[in-house]
């Protein structure tokens, strides 16, 4: 069967061949995470479980970039309750829970019994490290950057970096790409192993991608899901644990001086002060 689905407004999806391909489209520069992409990630990946034609996944972003992230404007909404002067535990509490509505839609990717191939190219900062420790296996194009950015704003990554991460890299290259920020090239991310292959452009790392999901749609179904569900199993509570941790962590100390100063400093397009405060 081969369709394309036109029910998503930051995704496109296409099927075919048993291969799901999803498409990061924004609204956003960059492809940038927006409501629409947090509310929309989780159905998406569920009903991709639940199709029997489905046997693979390959999830890329649209234009030169992978996601740039959070998309800090079109969210302000959302956080602005918890940030305000003055808040208490109602405003906490409902941000507690949106953190971990977040944190499901990205779960729903790592918990797909569909193995899913993320082909990252251009940058891909922040949510979009979250979004790719869910995947399978991850290939870049040589021009891939890397970045988990959430300390240069002033948060702690809350949706699954933290939790996934270091089963991926290891915990000591884990430890510095999250507490300095810095960013990476490909090359570094395959020499961690971040990434399994790097490939010359975005267009080569889409066909290894492809081809890689096709080999795994060839194989029987039942098996496949059987070896993931086998794999995903000893560290499925120690990722359980460390979200719902972090959740807690952010609802209770997320709001700070330093983060208003970080979210100015960038619509300012200036280097930030940070007090500690």
């Amino acid at each position: 069967m081969t369709y394309r689905s036109t029910d998503y407004q930051a995704f496109d999806l296409s099927v075919a061949d048993h291969v799901a391909e999803v498409t990061l489209i924004g609204p956003g520069p960059g492809n940038a995470m927006g409501p629409d992409f947090w509310t929309e990630l989780g159905t998406l990946f569920a009903d991709l479980d639940a199709d029997p034609d489905v046997r693979a996944v390959v999830l890329t972003g649209a234009g030169k970039h992978f996601s740039f992230g959070l998309d800090l404007a079109a969210m302000a909404g959302d956080l602005s309750a918890v940030l305000a002067d003055g808040a208490k535990a109602k405003a906490r509490t409902d941000f507690h829970g949106m953190v971990r509505r977040m944190q499901g839609a990205i779960t729903a990717v790592a918990d797909c019994r569909k193995p899913v191939i993320a082909a990252v190219a251009g940058w891909c900062i922040g949510g979009g490290v979250d979004l790719i420790t869910a995947a399978d296996i991850r290939v870049a194009s040589a021009d891939a950057k890397f970045s988990v950015r959430e300390v240069r704003v002033a948060m702690v990554a809350d949706v699954g970096t933290l939790a996934r991460l270091p089963l991926i890299i290891g915990d000591g290259h884990t430890r510095e790409l999250a507490l300095t920020g810095k960013d990476i090239d490909a090359a570094r991310a395959e020499k961690i192993g971040l990434v399994n292959d790097v490939y010359d452009d975005r267009d080569a790392a889409l066909a290894a991608a492809r081809a890689t999901a096709a080999e795994i749609a060839a194989n029987p179904p039942l098996v496949v899901q059987g070896i993931k569900d086998v794999l995903d199993h000893s560290r499925s509570a120690q990722v359980d644990d460390s979200l719902r941790y972090v959740a807690a962590w952010n609802a209770a100390f997320l709001p700070s001086n330093d983060l208003t100063e970080a979210v100015t400093a960038i619509f300012a397009k200036r280097a930030p002060v940070f007090t500690g405060e």
